[in-house]
């Protein structure tokens, strides 16, 4: 159902703050010709939290028209209140997605019971698949392999992003689900080594500058050629460490846009990336072949 490299898209924004409605159309365009397997809209490095219900309702909605039947399109839904998560989920999986991806519930720190409760709430909601969201360096709480496989039972929850970048979370993951449950990577520096231990794919910031190059990584890694994989993914492993020099999505944003894809914009709290990063980020793209705008002509 959910394989190969699956991008976390980067929300395009004009420079006094708005949704740039047209470098999202060109976004989407972007990534269907690059053989992106599937989009995330509204992730993390779409800024989730600071979109607003009805702007990610909107982002949905034209990532399903233009894509359909050309990529996944999956959706973040999750928040830190159950009753919000649940009402989100009901309205978003109704849009024609093909999965919706919900974040375990951060700053209140709930134990795996509530963690359960809150993801069983969800999914009893949903009219579309659920991928479970594990990034514990983000939300301060952390999804047990023992709690994944209690909600694997659900009939809709068949899919995990986990974060932890740890190969003896995901084999645990692994064993203790049924065997068609799916095991994605949230890590780009450790996605080829974790499908090399059964997963399925990677939902990807790195994709976002290199989509060709990821497809083709993990394409190798999921038909068994794990010695190409890794030497496609060898040029890319400047770009998995420092489009986070600083906080996600600030380098990869300012990535893109020097791509010639979106302007150069982003929501407070966060800022644009600082000046003494360029050449650091720079130097990751080059490594991994990316042509940059003023290179285009």
């Amino acid at each position: 159902m959910f394989s190969g490299s699956m991008v976390a898209i980067v929300t395009p924004m004009t420079a006094d703050g708005a949704l740039d409605w047209s470098a999202w159309d060109r976004l989407l365009e972007f990534h269907v010709q690059e053989g992106s397997d599937g989009i995330v809209v509204a992730g993390t490095t779409g800024e989730s939290p600071v979109l607003s219900a009805a702007e990610i309702e909107e982002l949905t909605r034209r990532a399903v028209a233009r894509c359909r039947d050309k990529l996944k399109v999956i959706v973040g839904a999750g928040f830190h209140a159950t009753d919000a998560t649940v009402a989100r989920t009901r309205s978003l999986s109704g849009l024609g997605v093909d999965g919706v991806m919900l974040v375990t519930p951060y700053y209140n720190k709930p134990p795996q019971e509530g963690l359960y409760r809150h993801f069983m709430a969800a999914a009893d909601a949903s009219a579309a698949p659920i991928i479970l969201y594990n990034v514990p360096s983000r939300t301060a709480v952390d999804l047990l392999p023992s709690t994944v496989a209690r909600l694997a039972r659900h009939p809709r929850i068949v899919a995990i992003k986990e974060a932890t970048a740890s190969l003896s979370r995901g084999r645990e993951i692994l064993s203790a689900c049924p065997p068609e449950f799916v095991l994605l990577s949230g890590d780009d520096a450790t996605a080829i080594d974790l499908m090399g231990v059964g997963a399925r794919g990677v939902i990807s910031v790195s994709a976002n500058v290199a989509p060709r190059k990821m497809h083709e990584a993990c394409s190798a890694a999921l038909s068994g050629d794990l010695t190409g994989a890794r030497a496609i993914d060898a040029n890319l492993q400047p770009l998995h460490k420092d489009l986070f020099v600083e906080a996600n999505p600030i380098p990869v944003k300012w990535a893109v846009a020097r791509m010639g894809l979106i302007g150069n914009a982003i929501r407070l709290p966060l800022v644009e990336l600082a000046t003494a990063h360029h050449e650091t980020v720079l130097r990751a793209m080059r490594a991994a072949g990316v042509t940059l705008e003023d290179q285009a002509a």
